[in-house]
């Protein structure tokens, strides 16, 4: 089975539709599969629904794609450095499902292992569990929360081999390993494919058995947030 693609056009090609659900690994501008978004940007489709942890920046990562109104929907943890999903949030223009962390990572991992649902005492008593089902185990109350099963993942890796079989580096491994699980086709970037066995089994953090293409880009190495220390006079 062909995995290796030349770029993310021609990975993506035949998989995006209008309305589909989107699952974005990534972790601040940690780790974003920046190829594969722009790809998206570029063909054009809309209406989407992405499950990330956060919504990029303006004028990168997610953010292109709100910049461009493709995106109706967001499932996120964390959007406060985006002015332009908060425009859109704040006017009415964008729909919002807000999660915890936590819940979030582990709705986009219990997707990918088949889990439809699972409780969570995280949200007990705030807006985050209203209208959803509320049981009590050991005399404590856990809301229930719906996996995630998404029709494409998109995520960023730092290594590969052809077989798919994924490094992630760091703080990277947060979000996409989740994400790529839960998509019923995953579409990976990663800086560099090494030969097939050259990676050791045990260093292995997420096997080729979720990831259906895969391409190898030159990516750009943002800060979010950069801060230093004064000088000392």
């Amino acid at each position: 089975m062909k995995k290796v693609y030349k770029n993310a056009k021609e990975a993506l090609d035949g998989l995006l539709f209008d309305g589909m659900l989107i699952s974005a690994g990534g972790f601040g501008l940690c780790g974003i599969p920046e190829l594969l978004i722009a790809a998206i940007k570029d063909a054009g489709t809309k209406n989407l629904t992405v499950a990330s942890n956060n919504a990029g920046v303006d004028g990168f990562g997610l953010g292109i794609l709100l910049a461009t109104r493709q995106v109706k929907k967001m499932i996120s943890s964390y959007v406060g450095e985006n002015a332009e999903f908060m425009r859109q949030y704040l006017a009415g223009e964008l729909e919002i499902e807000f999660n915890p962390q936590g819940t979030l990572a582990e709705r986009m991992r219990a997707g990918g292992a088949g889990i439809p649902g699972f409780y969570t005492r995280t949200g007990v008593g705030t807006v985050i569990a209203e209208g959803k089902e509320h049981k009590d185990f050991d005399g404590k109350t856990y809301v229930l929360e719906r996996g995630i099963v998404a029709d494409l993942a998109i995520v960023k890796a730092w290594k590969a081999d052809p077989s798919g079989n994924l490094v992630f580096r760091k703080a990277a491994r947060n979000f996409n390993p989740p994400a790529a699980m839960s998509g019923k086709t995953c579409v990976v970037e990663v800086e560099e494919i090494v030969p097939l066995g050259s990676l050791d089994p045990d260093h292995i953090h997420l096997p080729g058995v979720y990831v259906h293409r895969l391409i190898q880009g030159q990516h750009e190495k943002r800060i979010e947030q950069r801060t230093t220390r004064k000088r000392a006079s």
